[in-house]
């Protein structure tokens, strides 16, 4: 079965990584849809400059990946362009909204993929398909030529088949230098309360990898999600208010449904979500004063079939959004477990440290 990672195809050939970009990033010749039909069917002028640095480092772009419609979404079942499916099992969704990106890494198609990361979007696919991502610190990555969805949130970063790669890519994407060598073990922590109301093989793959790790206080789940929730809907309605008033049939049914969603969000209500994300952020951060990390895991179920409907959004995205709020670095690695992939989320104050905990973690389960 045809796994549909591409939207598009590059003819471009070398000798360098080969590396799938999201198709909201400009590519200089190709088009960018944003995974809809409302954008300008004409090839970008230029590179976005997240594009410019992979240029300078010899990579060659093999094609423009498969998205959730506009990143609005988690399951990357998009009614424009089909599903991404997922290379575990091609009757089940592959997250998203990068999901063809991790697709792309997933089955081999490249050696590592760009995404875009605003409440999950990263962590998600990467965890559904079994493969290591990395949403950097906000604004690590320039995300100037690349269609937004929130300005307020929008991350860029990498996808790659192991954190040794990724944080390679994310060094490339970025210029930020990060050594994996001299790995010490870091100090871990879940946070207390968080991880409840897990599908069983979630919860078989936590109960191993959680095995003596200490519970920690950190910020109430909920502020953080809604807090974040809040500013997406608002930034989002804001982007799309004219299309999707004048040209409503031209998105799918579930995008549609939130931007309107967010028309109905105060301006007032925005200040205050914008002003509480700030001081969330700062008692995160102190929160995690004498921790390396956070360890939770990114989603609370495994990749739902392509059917599935609505209901998924919450539990797939319950445990990423609060990050997006408190714009800290996530790194997502693969629980050491068989069956359906269960990405587990490395949550750090640095980009650094994040990959660092990320990489000790992953040589520890081998």
């Amino acid at each position: 079965m045809e796994l549909n990672a591409f939207i598009s195809r590059s003819d471009e050939r070398g000798p360098g990584e080969r590396v799938a970009v999201k198709d909201l990033v400009d590519v200089k010749g190709m088009v960018t849809t944003a995974g809809g039909i409302i954008l300008p069917d004409v090839p970008a002028k230029d590179d976005a400059p997240v594009i410019g640095r992979l240029r300078q480092a010899g990579c060659v772009i093999v094609g423009k990946a498969n998205l959730h419609e506009f990143a609005y979404g988690v399951t990357n079942v998009n009614p424009h362009f089909g599903p991404a499916r997922n290379p575990h099992d091609p009757k089940r969704v592959s997250g998203g909204s990068s999901g063809g990106s991790a697709v792309a890494v997933a089955a081999g198609m490249c050696d590592w993929a760009i995404g875009s990361d605003t409440g999950g979007s990263i962590r998600i696919p990467s965890s559904l398909c079994g493969v290591a991502g990395f949403k950097p610190w906000f604004g690590s990555i320039d995300v100037a030529g690349v269609i937004p969805l929130s300005q307020s949130l929008d991350t860029l970063g990498p996808i790659a088949p192991d954190i040794a790669t990724t944080a390679h890519a994310y060094t490339v994407m970025s210029g930020e230098e990060v050594s994996l060598e001299g790995l010490t073990k870091p100090r871990l922590g879940v946070p207390r309360g968080w991880v409840a109301e897990i599908d069983p093989p979630t919860a078989q793959a936590w109960e191993l990898v959680s095995r003596g790790l200490e519970e920690v206080e950190f910020l109430d789940r909920a502020p953080l999600f809604e807090v974040g929730l809040t500013i997406l809907l608002y930034e989002a309605a804001e982007y799309h208010r004219r299309w999707a008033t004048e040209l409503p049939s031209k998105y799918g049914a579930d995008v549609l449904r939130l931007i309107r969603r967010g028309f109905e969000i105060t301006d007032a209500d925005y200040e205050r979500a914008i002003g509480e994300r700030g001081r969330l952020q700062t008692g995160a951060l102190a929160a995690m004063d004498g921790l390396d990390a956070l360890v939770l895991p990114a989603t609370a179920i495994v990749a739902p079939p392509i059917e599935a409907g609505p209901e998924v959004r919450e539990p797939l995205s319950r445990f990423t959004r609060p990050f997006n709020t408190t714009h800290q670095p996530v790194a997502v690695i693969p629980a050491p477990v068989r069956g359906l992939p269960v990405g587990i989320q490395v949550v750090g104050r640095t980009n650094a440290d994040t990959l660092r905990a990320a990489a000790w973690l992953e040589r520890s389960w081998r």
